[in-house]
């Protein structure tokens, strides 16, 4: 068919770029899916770090700009396996939708891959599918070329940790994106304790252009300074649920202190 011998040509003019070197991601999903990408936006789609996190405000467009990561990755290597986890399948399901428009625009029929309600098959071989959120339905899959864990910090610790041996096979990258839920679970800690293997990225509602700041001032009023922190400064806050703040906790730790005699 027309698609196929044209998706083939394309694929063949991209194939000698290599995955882990840097390439110019944003060019071509601008160029190709018709998605302008701001400046941060294109730092994020630009990397080629095999592990990155992003911080970022409510409605930054981060789980657009990664479904466009996805499709790249899934259109430039053949037969490679994308996979998207979110807090519950409804989630799962809006991003796979917009992945879908970004196919659209690549003129490939948008359809599942016959085994996954939430997926996308390429011609190529290549796959992405979105995934329900509970832990004991996500095994099974392997060789993933690359992992998306959106909305990270409403993700249980224990989903993380069984996603992550899927990409042990393949060697492949991982990537995850949230606003900040308190000092609690994997999202806080790798981006506090993850260290230099991880590419941190700040995305702060004071650089993004796109939203007002008559709403910002609105929502300040709203909600309160420190949910506002939160949500749009990408600041990770203590819940207040306990006596004390985790990082008094910590601070008033020591090593070296010898245990008490039984």
């Amino acid at each position: 068919m027309w698609f196929e011998s044209n998706f083939k040509q394309k694929a063949q003019a991209r194939r000698p770029v290599p995955r882990g070197c840097a390439h110019n991601t944003s060019g071509w999903v601008g160029d190709t899916l018709g998605f302008s990408a701001d400046e941060r936006q294109r730092t994020v789609l630009d990397s080629s770090a095999k592990r990155g996190i992003l911080n970022c405000s409510r409605q930054w467009g981060k789980s657009t700009v990664v479904a466009a990561k996805a499709v790249h990755r899934a259109f430039i290597e053949e037969k490679s396996l994308v996979l998207v986890a979110c807090p519950c399948e409804r989630q799962s399901g809006e991003f796979i939708r917009k992945a879908s428009e970004f196919v659209s625009a690549l003129r490939l029929p948008v359809r599942g891959d016959g085994y996954n309600s939430l997926s996308l098959s390429f011609p190529n071989g290549s796959r992405i599918v979105g995934l329900p959120g509970k832990e004991a339905h996500v095994r099974g899959f392997s060789a993933v070329s690359l992992l998306l864990i959106d909305e990270a910090s409403l993700v249980e610790d224990s989903m993380y940790k069984a996603l992550r041996p899927m990409l042990a096979v393949k060697d492949g990258d991982l990537w995850m994106m949230s606003t900040p839920r308190g000092k609690r679970g994997f999202f806080w800690d790798t981006w506090v304790n993850g260290g230099p293997v991880w590419e941190r990225i700040l995305a702060p509602v004071t650089e993004c252009s796109r939203i007002s700041s008559t709403f910002l001032e609105e929502e300040r009023r709203t909600l309160g300074d420190t949910w506002f922190r939160q949500e749009y400064l990408c600041e990770f806050i203590d819940s207040g649920s306990g006596w004390f703040g985790r990082d008094s906790v910590e601070g008033g730790l020591d090593d070296d202190l010898e245990p008490l005699p039984i």
